[in-house]
């Protein structure tokens, strides 16, 4: 008997944590993005704690061209209010062209990444986040430079 009220204590006090995240949300993602700029930012979610989002950035100019695919899976927490916490994990692939002294300079690379942030939910269909995402690359150029980076950005979702 004692085992059955802890199993509902449980689950109640889990249903009482649970913050609903909306199906979808679609916005951008500025930050650093390890120099492709503002990123395309999609999110989908898997459960009522859990989702998936996919950033899509690019960079066009004179002397650089190239573009970077991140996935990550995430889990969301909520903390007051309508703020939500989260982290994350994933990685990606990502290719460049860059204008270097004597020539150009072509990669395609991989990386693993990580992500904490935190979240408002407005009480129109409107998100805004800041977050951290470090991440670690492997290519074979020196621009790619191998190593970790810290990307800091702040995210701006319609959801729906």
């Amino acid at each position: 008997m004692k085992h059955f009220f802890l199993l509902a204590f449980t689950l109640a006090a889990l249903a009482l944590n649970a913050q609903d995240i909306s199906d979808n949300a679609l916005g951008l993602r500025l930050g650093d993005s390890d120099g492709f700029g503002a990123e395309i930012s999609y999110q989908r979610a898997l459960t009522d704690t859990n989702r998936l989002e996919v950033d899509l950035g690019w960079r066009s100019n004179s002397n650089v061209s190239g573009f970077k695919l991140t996935g990550l899976y995430q889990w969301v927490w909520h903390l007051d209010g309508n703020f939500n916490w989260y982290a994350g994990a994933g990685g990606g692939i990502g290719s460049f062209d860059i204008d270097v002294p004597g020539g150009n300079e072509t990669d395609t690379f991989i990386f693993a990444a990580g992500d904490i942030g935190i979240e408002y939910n407005f009480d129109i269909p409107l998100i805004l986040s800041l977050d951290f995402r470090p991440e670690i690359g492997f290519g074979n150029s020196n621009f790619n430079n191998n190593d970790l980076d810290f990307d800091i950005a702040l995210g701006i979702r319609y959801q729906f």
